[in-house]
């Protein structure tokens, strides 16, 4: 009795508030996405509002069984948890069920089950756990391939489900090692390489060559390399594109700029590397390296883009970078959400009044795009109060893992908070056109059991962490 005391007072009830509200929220606009007139109780179970109840009911029951668990017992079975979620993802792919061209679902009867929604509370375990262990130093190489593996190896089993979008959930993760001390630098990298991709899509491959050159050498000279070094670099270059040219023309054969470019670059490694070691320049040297990836990461991006991504994936990225002009097509989603969104004004249509919503323009509508809905009938002051109440939620994650005595519970926090930022900021940004429409759920209020259990399995196994923040776990 004492001990059920304890546990219900050091239970962080703000957060359960907030979840518990947010939860309703969804459920009435997952109502108001797909009212059916005939079918007018929000209790009917043929319908999707009527399951969500049932889902909900269910997550509910979840939350109390993770409570009654002893803390220890999700440190103690992290690793045992993260495999059994592997082999699902493995099994997915060999007996799982094909839903828009995506095979990550298991079904069973009228139930499905989608092992990449649960994969990330038990990469969240494991990656805490392994973080947390005596031996771990960040910055050693062992460190991070082992830290990568975890992360990585469920992010490619879901892109070979093809589903490209949330895999990228898994990138988030990144965040919390640097929390946990991983350099600055690996970020920046990270955000170049996503700069990168974009520029590689919208620009040809020669002035992709000619930019990272420029980049590689303006960063050279400021680490430190000699006027003297740095122009007879330039000279080096040159002339190996000049011989190449030359080469070309004796021989009647036609390179194109762009492959004149590059053997001009590979040739110059030598005569650059020989300059750092002569000056003893690391920074250069390392500069020398991350050229030479960047260079073989835009050649892939075309690879990637063409063979890993879908069809529709492809299209979508590319009417978001104007590329492509679709508004009929692959653009249609987007362009029938900023329509609703935009429609609702400042206080909206009302509940149930939303036209966009009434009449199905938007598809997927209770699900990816439940965002529109919310902006419709609720308007700019309802969307903002939607998008203040996650945001808060995320807020008191972060403030929770701060004040965890134990490392695994306060890695295993702002795994949480990471986790539900990138599905508010993605989704979000989906259904304003401002990111690639990828399937990704708005927490609490997208449509589906799978995401609303994972979610609060995610949740609440923090909070009972939190709850026996005074016992140290490791």
């Amino acid at each position: 009795m004492t001990r059920r005391t304890n546990l219900l007072k050091s239970l962080d009830w703000w957060t359960i508030l907030l979840y518990a509200l947010l939860v309703f929220l969804g459920w009435v606009n997952i109502y108001a996405a797909v009212y059916n007139e005939g079918h007018q109780s929000i209790f009917d179970i043929s319908q999707r509002y009527g399951k969500q109840l049932l889902w909900i009911g269910a997550a509910g029951f979840i939350a109390i069984i993770i409570l009654i668990i002893e803390s220890k017992f999700f440190s103690a079975f992290a690793y045992p948890t993260y495999l059994f979620m592997l082999l699902l993802l493995i099994s997915v792919l060999i007996f799982g069920r094909d839903v828009k061209g995506a095979r990550s679902w298991f079904e069973f009867g009228a139930i499905r089950f989608q092992p990449a929604e649960f994969a990330k509370f038990a990469t969240c375990l494991a990656i805490s756990r392994y973080v947390t262990q005596y031996n771990f130093k960040i910055h050693k190489i062992k460190s991070l391939f082992i830290s990568s593996l975890i992360l990585f190896t469920p992010m490619a089993l879901i892109v070979l489900q093809g589903d490209a979008g949330s895999a990228l959930v898994y990138s988030v993760f990144l965040l919390v090692l640097y929390r946990e001390g991983l350099s600055g630098i690996v970020l920046f990298l990270g955000f170049l390489a996503a700069l990168l991709f974009i520029f590689t899509l919208l620009w040809s491959k020669l002035t992709i060559l000619l930019l990272i050159l420029s980049v590689s050498l303006i960063a050279a000279k400021l680490s430190g390399l000699k006027w003297k070094n740095f122009g007879l670099g330039i000279l080096i270059m040159g002339a190996f594109s000049s011989l190449i040219w030359i080469t070309g023309k004796i021989l009647n054969l036609h390179f194109s700029s762009y492959f004149i470019v590059i053997v001009s670059m590979v040739l110059c490694i030598i005569p650059f590397l020989f300059f750092t070691y002569k000056q003893k320049l690391r920074n250069v040297a390392w500069i020398i390296l991350i050229s030479f990836c960047s260079l073989f990461y835009s050649f892939s991006v075309g690879y990637i883009f063409s063979n890993v991504l879908e069809q529709h994936q492809r299209t979508r990225i590319n009417e978001l970078l104007g590329i492509e002009s679709d508004p009929y097509g692959a653009g249609y989603n987007v362009a029938q959400s900023k329509i609703a969104i935009g429609s609702g004004g400042f206080t909206g249509k009302g509940f149930l009044n939303g036209t966009q919503t009434k009449f199905k323009f938007v598809p997927e509508q209770s699900t990816d795009f439940i965002f529109c809905t919310v902006g419709e009938e609720w308007g700019f002051v309802g969307a903002t109060v939607v998008l203040l109440l996650l945001l808060t939620l995320i807020l008191r994650l972060l403030i929770l893992a701060e004040r965890q005595r134990s490392s695994f519970s306060r890695v295993y926090g702002y795994g949480v908070a990471c986790i539900l930022f990138f599905h508010l900021a993605v989704n979000v940004g989906m259904t304003l056109g401002l990111a690639p429409v990828i399937g990704i759920p708005l927490p609490f209020f997208s449509y589906g059991g799978s995401s609303l259990w994972s979610f609060t399995i995610l949740l609440f196994i923090f909070l009972r962490l939190d709850a026996n923040r005074l016992e140290l776990l490791r």
